[in-house]
């Protein structure tokens, strides 16, 4: 086992602080923490700042790694931390938790292990040196939801890089339970740094997988799937959904450039619903069928929705899925009418964790879908907090990944 010198002092983190100022009628559920955690993050947290602050490396407990950071991926949800609405406060809608390290698609080293803390690739003791990914959502396997098979709904949900300390950092300790072994990958990727960045990109290729897979029900081979957004996680949807035999993957997504990277990666046919009529040109690619399976992917419900309700409608194949996955704080103009004549359903998608997703997604990866072809930008430590700021208003990347020192 590798061992940490402590004494050489702190270790550096990325690290956003927000003051806590609950919006007038806001009312602290069961769930949140006053002053420190909250599921309703947008309601509470103001006038967000980005820091590069100094911590304490710190030690595994029983049941837990530390591990070397080689890898932290830029997510939206980092971005929309970050940013602030005309009122200042942020506008990601869902659990936060500040101050906090930020960065939560990661991957690296195990450097140090805890007691009882087991390898599930070889279910024997860690030894030091494995390269690993780690999920997100921290999950406890003891309330109610875990026990049920849920643990994307855990009552007592800690999220890594969100609510406690993340990967923009150099070390990060998590339990065992949440780390998956990169070894599948290394035939996919020969060089360390690719490897540790497909690595920190299983995150959000789960997040997809969930999405598509297990909440949506997945599809049967020649079905026909729609793609609302073409950030990171909607082009790794259109590849897994490719890869299960979809024959028309449609991507809706203005931006060029993130349309051309869902083309390569799986999609077939690019709406620019700016530009175009996004009903039409669902019904036109599937012979006036419309889709089996919906994914809003973009954060803006009410933009989007009107145009897949009424490509449901018109269209004539029943029992449509529609998958929500981005977070949004508007409310979303659903007609029940439609549903219950067309037989359609609309489901809710969160976290990534259980159901076999990261083995599967994985195991997908290692199998040639290359998810580095998203990866657009690498870039080091210090430069983060300005991607992020500059992610704001540009959506020229796709994926930003930033490589840390060995």
């Amino acid at each position: 086992m590798m061992e940490v010198d402590r004494m050489k002092g702190k270790m550096q983190g990325l690290t956003l602080k927000a003051d806590w100022v609950p919006r007038e009628g806001f009312t602290l559920g069961s769930k949140d923490i006053e002053g420190r955690k909250a599921y309703l993050g947008s309601r509470v947290w103001k006038n967000p700042k980005l820091e590069m602050c100094g911590y304490d490396i710190p030690s595994p407990g029983p049941g837990e790694v530390l591990l070397k950071i080689r890898a932290c991926g830029i997510c939206g949800s980092d971005v929309h931390f970050s940013q602030a609405d005309d009122e200042g406060y942020i506008l990601y809608p869902g659990l936060t938790g500040f101050p906090c390290i930020l960065g939560h698609e990661i991957s690296g080293v195990v450097v140090e292990a805890g007691e009882g803390s087991l390898d599930k690739r070889t279910n024997k003791p860690f030894t030091g040196g494995e390269a690993v990914c780690v999920e997100e959502m921290v999950w406890c396997g003891e309330c109610r939801p875990c026990a049920d098979g849920y643990p994307n709904h855990c009552e007592r949900l800690d999220e890594i890089g969100v609510n406690i300390d993340g990967g923009f950092a150099d070390y990060l300790v998590a339990p065992t339970r949440l780390l998956w072994s990169l070894d599948p990958l290394r035939k996919m990727y020969t060089k360390d740094e690719d490897l540790f960045a497909a690595g920190s990109m299983v995150e959000p290729t789960c997040v997809a997988y969930n999405a598509v897979i297990e909440r949506g029900g997945g599809i049967r081979p020649g079905d026909a799937v729609v793609i609302c957004g073409g950030g990171p996680v909607g082009i790794l949807a259109c590849a897994i959904l490719r890869r299960q035999g979809a024959s028309v993957v449609i991507i809706s997504e203005p931006n060029e450039n993130r349309a051309k990277l869902a083309l390569e990666m799986g999609a077939n046919f690019w709406i620019d619903p700016t530009k175009e009529d996004f009903t039409g040109k669902v019904l036109e690619y599937t012979a006036g069928m419309g889709a089996n399976l919906y994914l809003e992917a973009t954060g803006l419900p009410m933009l989007v929705y009107p145009g897949i309700e009424k490509a449901i409608w018109e269209g004539r194949a029943l029992n449509a899925t529609v998958v929500v996955l981005a977070r949004a704080d508007e409310n979303m103009p659903v007609k029940g009418e439609v549903l219950q004549v067309r037989r359609a359903q609309i489901v809710g998608a969160q976290g990534h964790s259980g159901h076999g997703n990261f083995p599967r997604a994985i195991e997908c990866i290692s199998d040639g879908m290359d998810v580095l072809k998203l990866n657009t930008k690498r870039l080091s430590p210090d430069q983060v907090a300005g991607n992020i700021l500059d992610l704001q208003t540009s959506k020229d990347e796709c994926k930003i990944i930033c490589i840390m020192p060995e």
